[in-house]
């Protein structure tokens, strides 16, 4: 699971895209006494291309920067999940040309995946 995000990181940052944090939720788990499969959260995104989804709808910062999770199931396949940017099109009433700046996300994934 770590080379997943490993790989997804590295695309981002090779993209120029600010990585803003990195959580390993299980390390955080084992810090209180409990147990979690290995799990993280890559947050990430660009103030150059947040920011006017912010200007034009101020609870999109609800959902920004962009994040992905990835995860190690029980039977050992790791799942990563995220935001379809098209969700946040109609949660938020993005427009298409707003859309652009968020748009990248699944081809990225799909990049550090195959």
């Amino acid at each position: 699971m770590p080379a997943t995000i490993d790989r997804l990181e590295a695309i981002l940052q090779a993209k120029g895209i600010t990585v803003f944090a990195r959580i390993d939720q299980q390390a955080e788990a084992e810090k209180v006494g409990l147990s979690l499969p290995p799990t993280q959260l890559l947050l990430f995104g660009n103030p150059k291309t947040g920011t006017p989804l912010m200007v034009a709808e101020p609870t999109i910062a609800l959902d920004l920067p962009l994040k992905i999770l990835s995860w190690e199931a029980t039977d050992g396949k790791v799942w990563v999940s995220y935001n379809d940017p098209n969700y946040l099109k109609q949660r938020f009433s993005l427009s298409d040309e707003l859309m652009k700046n968020i748009a990248i996300i699944a081809p990225l994934i799909h990049q550090a995946l195959v």
